[in-house]
């Protein structure tokens, strides 16, 4: 999911970064090329880590700068990044994480709201594994036996999935050129048009759950329906927003379902399974990596 780089070049180190060791390659002293200064002494050479996207930058429009790039380049996590993830203001906000990624990513040419969900997703993970390593360990409850273990992961060995253009084929799904997709649904035989969501997707829609909290009184949450009105491009070659809201709204049930299991095969991510075994009775199961507070705060 995630090579680190040599920075040798870029940087002028002594010699290349290991591979054993992420955290360790990032705390590497070097001599200041002065000779005897003492801010020499404490020079820290960085090295930074190619991330590898889920979406391998298929489902970007054209002008975004991630079109047809499969990897972003991201800085190792520093003291001065675990001040973003401890910063009352921002975790308030729930921006933390937001602003930790937005200061890894060298390249600024883009918004990090503009991210599919997926990308997101792996560069947060290999953000973790360069700041506190890769071996991540969380309590869990056996489904079995109920009892309460350490289980550690490696998020090393998680791997991106990408849909392969035969899979989409076999769901009669087609994609286009505009990194958007579409189907014909069961029911009403209506032809929509989808995106996967980013970022500034997911913002949109809480943005409008509270605005509806707030004026209307509405505390529903999020629903299937309001992922459903962000997803769809166009319906029948409609794009007129309220007339696809509108749509939604009456769509059947079978319809939304087919939207939803389409979506998720289309969708590009990183796949969280990981395999469980309990130390008490034995029992073994596929598990998703649960993303608890102890994942960018490592207790152990």
């Amino acid at each position: 999911m995630a090579r680190k780089r040599n920075n040798q070049d870029r940087l002028a180190a002594p010699g290349p970064v290991s591979d054993d060791s992420s955290v360790a390659a990032a705390a590497e002293i070097v001599k200041s090329k002065g000779g005897g200064g003492k801010e020499g002494l404490l020079s820290f050479v960085m090295p930074t880590e190619f991330v590898e996207l889920p979406s391998r930058g298929k489902f970007y429009t054209k002008d975004h700068p991630l079109h047809n790039k499969d990897v972003v380049e991201i800085r190792f996590m520093t003291a001065k990044h675990e001040d973003i993830l401890t910063s009352p203001t921002l975790l308030r906000k729930g921006i933390a994480v937001d602003r930790l990624i937005e200061d890894l990513i060298i390249d600024r040419e883009y918004d990090i709201d503009s991210l599919l969900i997926g990308d997101k997703n792996a560069i947060t993970i290999a953000a973790r594994s360069t700041g506190y390593g890769p071996k991540y360990s969380v309590n869990m409850s056996c489904p079995s036996c109920s009892v309460t273990q350490i289980q550690e992961f490696d998020l090393q060995e998680l791997k991106n999935s990408f849909p392969e253009e035969e899979d989409l084929k076999d769901l009669n799904i087609v994609s286009t050129e505009r990194g958007t997709f579409m189907v014909t649904l069961p029911v009403t035989g209506v032809e929509v048009e989808l995106k996967l969501l980013t970022g500034k997707d997911d913002k949109d829609i809480e943005n409008y759950k509270k605005m509806l909290k707030k004026h209307a009184g509405d505390d529903t949450g999020i629903g299937l329906s309001d992922q459903l009105k962000q997803m769809i491009v166009a319906a029948n070659g409609e794009t007129d927003r309220s007339i696809l809201e509108q749509f939604v709204d009456r769509m059947p049930a079978m319809d939304s379902k087919f939207i939803r299991i389409n979506y998720a095969a289309v969708m590009p991510n990183v796949n969280m399974k990981q395999d469980f075994k309990c130390k008490s009775c034995g029992y073994e199961e596929e598990v998703d990596v649960p993303l608890t507070a102890e994942f960018f705060w490592p207790s152990r």
